[in-house]
């Protein structure tokens, strides 16, 4: 038998469906999906380019908004292109390793995501709550550990799990009713048990979430109680609309998440094209979001982008104003 015929052959493809039981209407849901990533590929790179090139951003809290931007381009870029090939070309086909590879990435930078909006929240306790001690704490080459050891996290956390779930048999249609490799999605078409993994992958997203999820509150909980206290109403609302911002990225990311994950366990009686839509747009709206909150939010990103955009020919804001 050759191998393409063997049940757990890595060299048979998967298929994906794109939105099921809304094939028909594949054309005309790309566009609201092509748009957002068009939207995030140009607003984080934006972000990315004003924070590279002000050096009066070049500072801890902008290095985290900078994390955040180039994590939303690989969120994008790792399930977009692939998703609007199945709704433009049919393009089912997904490698065995080209799967998993993605299926890594958006798990992977998921958990990465977190770790960096935890770094943030203790960015902006540490700025408000201690700022003579701010220069100290956060200096530039500890704010580069902390990104470096976020992105070590998600890499140790998920590489067992990508083991795990690339060790299971898949001896069924390799058919995965999704429009990118969503984990559960691609498991059910194991034909072993995969309790192992499902219990690993239950424990670390536990831990994670729970975690990170403490200790952003608590610092919240503190950084409110410090703003409060604070004697100036202009320091209070500066404050306030800098914070904003942040709490804004992290219920997106958060409750986006949990919706999605949830909706994927437990049907609730909805259209299976309701569950893929919604994981979809996870992986689009807040990257596509993220820039546009930061650029109307905090003053210094939206002038450092004002001034990337005058430095383009036939462009003058300056002038305008």
């Amino acid at each position: 038998m050759s191998a393409p015929n063997q049940p757990n052959a890595t060299s048979s493809p998967f298929l994906l469906m794109g939105i099921p039981g809304l094939e028909d209407a594949h054309t005309w849901i790309s566009i609201p999906f092509c748009f957002m990533y068009i939207m995030a590929l140009l607003g984080n790179s934006t972000v990315l380019l004003a924070v590279r090139l002000d050096k009066a951003l070049h500072e801890p809290m902008y290095y985290f908004i900078s994390m955040l931007a180039a994590i939303d381009l690989i969120f994008t870029t790792a399930v977009v292109p692939k998703m609007l090939s199945v709704f433009w070309l049919g393009s089912r086909e997904i490698a065995f390793p080209a799967c998993f590879t993605q299926m890594f990435f958006i798990h992977t930078f998921t958990a990465v995501e977190s770790g960096v909006l935890l770094a943030m929240s203790f960015d902006r306790y540490v700025a408000i709550c201690n700022p003579l001690r701010y220069s100290t704490i956060l200096t530039n080459a500890r704010t580069t550990q902390i990104g470096l050891l976020s992105l070590a996290r998600g890499a140790a956390v998920m590489t067992p799990l990508m083991y795990l779930l690339t060790s299971l048999p898949y001896c069924r249609d390799r058919v995965i009713p999704h429009s990118y490799c969503e984990h559960m999605a691609v498991v059910e078409l194991a034909c072993a048990d995969p309790s192992v993994s499902d219990l690993y992958s239950v424990i670390v997203a536990t831990l994670l979430v729970g975690t990170d999820s403490v200790f952003i509150t608590f610092s919240y909980g503190m950084i409110l109680r410090s703003v409060l206290r604070l004697p100036s109403r202009g320091a209070r609302l500066k404050s306030l609309s800098t914070c904003g911002s942040h709490l804004s990225v992290i219920l997106l990311f958060y409750t986006g998440g949990l919706l999605s994950m949830y909706l994927q366990m437990f049907s609730l009686g909805l259209a299976p094209h309701t569950r893929v839509l919604v994981a979809d747009s996870y992986l689009t709206v807040p990257p596509m979001l993220n820039p546009l909150i930061y650029g109307m939010k905090v003053k210094q990103i939206r002038d450092g982008i004002f001034q990337l955009l005058e430095q383009l020919p036939g462009l003058r804001f300056s002038d305008a104003h």
